[in-house]
């Protein structure tokens, strides 16, 4: 009997979710171990990342959004639960896109557009894979359509919403960071104190869009999650684009750190891609994916053929 209606794959091979759950903790690890290294100011950011990414999903979760898959650590109960690894990967996520955007230099806005940009690049390669091996299942309406429906089987409105974490938390942390700590590197309790205020106005943003704003625009104007997606992402690339013409400072090259977790998730769900054989099942889904790998493949590589100058974890200025 197949798990979910509408998807003619069985259950996903029993190394599939290991491999995914492990790796999120030893990139976790890796990601800590360079932030107490190279910066400790910044290890508040993360363990407000892994909080965050837990507190949003359980929300989601219990808002039926979607339901999650059986991995070894559950946070929760059945089938209300959220796996920690995913809390991982949004911490390990945030964590390197800031680290990323932070070697270009760039003002506030930018940067904080950047590191969703880099963000959305991951889960356009990851959620169509992780949807087939039944990882977490978005439920629809017309099960004959569920992996055709919208992007490939995944609601538009989910990327809205990873738009709208990643924007929120790397806006606010710099944010808080600029207004509270002044440029200063700052203790861990301030350090702390930043991470937790952003981490309560993100989940404030992401609690008032999905439950106001969004359904005002799409009732009111007709704008669609699909409608939404573009808007976003075209206003995402202008503040971006103008950030980067704005900048006054060159580039430094960024740490291994930022092209390994990028480089994990983008390997791992491509050998599944295709070893699996999903890319049978549809020529522009297949063409969509190598097409999004080359993109991130791209920007990660891009900064070193620049010339740059010494890393900082301070904030940018707005």
């Amino acid at each position: 009997m197949l798990p979910y209606p509408g998807i003619p794959y069985g259950v996903a091979p029993g190394w599939c979710f290991p491999v995914f759950e492990l790796s999120m903790f030893v990139l976790l690890a890796l990601c800590i171990v360079h932030a107490f290294r190279r910066h400790r100011e910044a290890i508040p950011y993360i363990v407000g990342g892994f909080l965050f990414g837990v507190l949003l999903e359980y929300m989601e979760v219990v808002g039926h959004s979607y339901i999650y898959g059986r991995f070894l650590l559950m946070a929760g109960h059945a089938p209300l639960n959220v796996p920690l690894c995913i809390g991982a990967g949004w911490a390990i996520i945030l964590y390197t896109s800031r680290l990323f955007s932070d070697s270009f230099a760039l003002p506030l806005w930018a940067a904080a557009a950047l590191d969703t940009l880099l963000a959305l690049n991951i889960d356009l390669s990851m959620d169509v894979v992780a949807y087939r091996l039944h990882m977490w299942h978005w439920f629809w309406d017309d099960t004959s359509r569920a992996l055709t429906s919208q992007w490939f089987g995944i609601p538009y409105g989910n990327f809205n919403g990873w738009a709208t974490v990643v924007f929120c938390y790397s806006a606010f942390s710099r944010i808080f960071e600029r207004r509270l700590l002044k440029n200063n590197s700052g203790g861990v309790i301030r350090r702390s104190i930043v991470a937790a205020l952003a981490l309560l106005c993100s989940l404030g943003m992401l609690f008032a869009t999905e439950t106001y704003l969004y359904p005002f625009l799409r009732n009111a104007w007709g704008i669609t999650s699909g409608i939404r997606l573009s808007l976003i992402v075209i206003a995402l690339l202008v503040l971006a684009i103008s950030g980067w013409r704005k900048r006054k400072t060159a580039v430094t090259n960024p740490v291994a750190i930022t092209t390994w977790v990028p480089g994990w998730f983008h390997g791992y769900f491509a050998f599944c891609f295709f070893v699996l054989g999903f890319y049978r099942e549809s020529h522009w889904m297949t063409m969509a994916a190598l097409l999004n790998i080359l993109l991130g493949m791209a920007i990660h590589l891009l900064p070193f053929r620049l010339p740059g100058h010494p890393f900082s974890w301070r904030s940018n200025a707005i």
